[in-house]
């Protein structure tokens, strides 16, 4: 009988498997070949199913996460695309909303569009905002578009009009026109991909879901047929960057929904170790081979936002790139992964990223070609990789390249012999992490009092102690299979959908009719997505309106009711906004009208309930025996020492370690530093404690 699923999981540097059947549960990391990502893929399910034992028939569900939409825009690699607006807007998307993301920088580089000027095409027509049409669409102009668009040979056409998200009777007789016109042409309209004001988000959204619909659309294509043609005929489903999956129909429509689908699973599997492990507020820190993500999760929920930022072209700068309006879980990213690469500026400080090695050429250990020094290794010079062991064996590292290219990189630089610069290196990849969270935190009004951090990703657990130390977190846990612990969060998350509109309301104008056959007609929508692939398994709705004083910039978010509003909700919805509003910024604003800009509706299938361990505390624990021990450079001290190692498939439940130590297994490395004890719980999962 059927009931293998696996999760696949496409990353900078490598690609991770999980596949569980029978609550046997197997992984597998293996490269990533950036050139065609699918034979990675196909060469990573061949290792699995192998080593798992399952044919490819048993396999009934696929679930696949990939960072291929972002990278797509960040490489500007996506297809030729044009954009088709009303007439005098359409120069939107290169305007802005003309902020500065630096005010004093007289040669600031702003992000250059992803449609040039003359790909711009308007036309004439126009809405006003409650969507009444002051001037019909003219149909001959778009007609005559034809010929430009098949001279220019764009390949994807987005279409976004004025005022398109109230009344969208524009955009779907433009795409009717071009359906008849072109009918290879794939065209996306801002009412469905971000029907939302803001016409610079919605436009740049649309436009980017363009830009990389035909790639996309085209590699999932072929990922399922090859999957098909390997025996494995499983639905294949798609992680999105809300934390929901869904169909791969969907997802070739609105492949933008992609951008943050590897991250989310990260966050996803943190959620499910929280509550698995009855922890209210934890701090998420995923490490991988090229960037780290760091997520606060609270009440067993990631942070969710509505807008996300890609191709920043100032280094972590909010701002500097291009603005996507689509349902984000809410995290940190920062180039900081095991490939990112190590280096001396001109002042003569070490730097680390973002630039990565990647997969291919990789650090210099990897002997693949690479000449940098990366932070891999520089935790290889430290002694904190067994270099026959990484990535489960499949790749020997080799510890005299690591040296030579960190001695001639940064040591030669700076009068530092090779393992002092490996130590500079890790130690400013631990305080870039480290600060992220930081400002992570305070951007969040948030902190980390109280709160375990959850470490995953091939370098989290290694990086772990040292950045809780750093934010001053004294509990740490790493789960089992936190090598590929994204891959095993898209396993674990809910089949999912939002949706997103707009509907300006005051409460002191409030139309409760009116916003509820909004609600209704999303809630519809919603559960029509769901429906393709939740198999019949119950659902659950959430509903969120974004608020603002009036006057105000930015809205937040405020839970609604999930019944029919009645007059006497307004009152609750209110107060609901003063308490959000006071969480944010200390206090409300008393006399003070508040307008609701816009609504979501959130439909995913129901998780299953799970039971926490009985705490280590409330029983007998044992001293576990180590394999061997290697000498270890500490990061704090710089002293080298004798460290013991231990196998983690021979930690039983309850066995104890004192730091410091390391726990090794196939796909990462738990790092016990000095000051900390270690427990495995009954769970498998490594906690560790600052003494």
């Amino acid at each position: 009988m059927k009931s293998a699923r696996l999760a696949v999981d496409i990353g900078g540097t490598f690609t991770d498997l999980a596949l569980e059947q029978d609550g046997k549960r197997t992984t597998a990391k293996v490269l990533t070949t950036q050139s065609a990502p699918e034979r990675g893929v196909m060469d990573g399910f061949r290792t699995i199913i192998q080593a798992a034992s399952v044919a490819p028939a048993d396999i009934e569900l696929i679930i696949h996460g990939t960072t291929l939409a972002t990278n797509a825009v960040i490489e500007r690699k996506g297809a030729r695309t044009a954009l088709i607006t009303t007439e005098g807007f359409r120069d939107v998307i290169a305007m802005g909303n003309e902020s500065r993301y630096d005010q004093y920088d007289l040669n600031i580089v702003l992000p250059e569009p992803l449609v040039p000027r003359h790909l711009r095409l308007p036309v004439p027509e126009r809405l006003d905002n409650t969507g009444k049409v002051l001037r019909p669409l003219d149909e001959a102009a778009v007609h005559a578009l034809v010929d430009v668009l098949k001279r220019e040979k764009v390949e994807s056409i987005a279409v976004g009009l004025l005022h398109a998200f109230v009344n969208p009777v524009h955009e779907r007789r433009i795409q009717a026109i071009l359906h008849d016109a072109l009918p290879g042409i794939p065209v996306s309209l801002s009412c469905e991909v971000s029907p939302e004001m803001r016409e610079w988000e919605r436009f740049s959204t649309t436009v980017a879901n363009a830009y990389v619909q035909p790639m996309m659309a085209s590699y999932l294509r072929r990922l399922e047929t090859e999957l098909h043609d390997a025996g494995a005929p499983a639905p294949l489903f798609l992680m999105m960057s809300g934390g929901g999956l869904t169909t791969i129909e969907t997802a070739c429509r609105f492949p933008i929904r992609l951008v943050e689908s590897g991250p989310a699973g990260g966050a996803i599997f943190s959620a499910h170790i929280a509550r698995e492990c009855g922890l209210d507020n934890v701090l998420s820190f995923d490490m991988g081979g090229t960037t780290a993500k760091i997520c606060l999760i609270d009440g067993f929920k990631p942070q969710t936002a509505r807008t996300f930022e890609v191709a920043r072209v100032g280094r972590f700068r909010k701002g500097s790139g291009l603005p996507l309006r689509i349902p984000v879980i809410e995290m940190v990213e920062i180039g900081a992964g095991g490939g990112s690469i190590a280096h001396v500026d001109s002042m003569g400080r070490i730097g680390v990223g973002p630039e990565s090695a990647g997969a291919d050429p990789g650090p210099a250990c990897y002997g693949r070609g690479g000449t940098h020094p990366a932070v891999t290794d520089a935790n290889l010079s430290l002694g904190r990789y067994d270099p026959a062991r990484f990535a489960g064996g499949s790749m020997k590292l080799d510890v005299g390249a690591a040296h030579d290219a960190l001695l001639a990189d940064v040591g030669a630089k700076l009068s530092l012999t090779a393992e002092l610069a490996a130590l500079g290196v890790v130690e400013m990849v631990d305080e870039n992490m480290a600060n992220a969270a930081r400002v992570h935190a305070i951007e969040s009004g948030k902190t980390y009092e109280g709160r375990t951090l959850i470490a995953f990703g091939g370098g989290g657990p290694v990086h772990a102690c040292r950045v809780a130390e750093k934010v001053g977190i004294n509990r740490v846990l790493v789960p089992s299979g936190a090598g590929v612990g994204s891959a095993i969060g898209f396993l674990r998350a809910p089949v999912g959908y939002e949706v997103v509109r707009s509907l300006y309301q005051r409460f002191s104008t409030f139309d409760v009719a009116a916003v509820n056959d909004l609600l209704a007609d999303m809630r519809v929508e919603a559960e029509t997505a769901v429906a393709k692939g939740s198999f019949g398994a119950p659902t659950v709705e959430t509903r969120t309106a974004y608020m603002r004083y009036v006057g105000q910039g930015h809205e937040i978010p405020v839970p609604l009711p999930n019944t029919r509003l009645g007059p006497d909700d307004i009152a609750l919805i209110r107060d609901r906004y003063d308490t959000e509003y006071a969480r944010f910024f200390d206090r409300p604003v008393p006399g003070s009208d508040v307008e609701i800009m816009s609504y979501a509706v959130v439909v995913t299938t129901v998780t299953d309930d799970v039971t926490p361990p009985p705490r280590s505390g409330d029983l007998f624990t044992t001293e576990a025996a180590p394999v061997r021990t290697q000498p270890v450079r500490d990061t704090t001290t710089g002293e080298v020492s004798d460290w013991a190692i231990y196998d983690r498939t021979g930690l039983v439940p309850w066995a104890s370690i004192a730091g410091p130590a390391i726990v090794t297994e196939d796909e990462t490395s738990t790092l016990i530093g000095p000051g900390w004890t270690a427990v495995v719980n009954g769970l498998g999962y490594i906690e560790m404690t600052r003494v």
